[in-house]
C-alpha cells in the first residue's frame, strides 16, 4: 500500500499541474487533475506540496489513496 503512493522522479507541484497521470512505485497509474491553483490525485487533495527531502520530493494529501483492486474486492 505504501508503495501505491510513491511515485517516480522528482515531481513538483509545477509539474503536476501539467500532466494527467503519474505512474507509482507498483505500476499503478494515479491521476492527477490541476484547477484553479488546486491539485487532486485521485479523489485526494494535495494540501501541501513540493516538501524537498533527500531522495525526492513528498507532497501531503488528505487521504489514503486506495488502488482500484482493492475497492472492487
Amino acid at each position: 500500500m505504501v508503495a501505491y503512493h510513491v511515485g517516480f522522479g522528482d515531481v513538483r507541484a509545477e509539474d503536476l499541474s501539467e500532466i494527467e497521470e503519474v505512474m507509482t512505485m507498483e505500476s499503478f497509474i494515479i491521476a492527477v487533475e490541476a484547477s484553479e491553483g488546486q491539485i487532486k490525485l485521485n479523489d485526494a487533495n494535495v494540501i501541501t506540496s513540493d516538501l524537498v527531502v533527500d531522495n525526492g520530493v513528498i507532497h501531503i494529501i488528505d487521504r489514503v489513496l486506495i488502488p482500484a483492486l482493492v475497492m472492487s474486492e
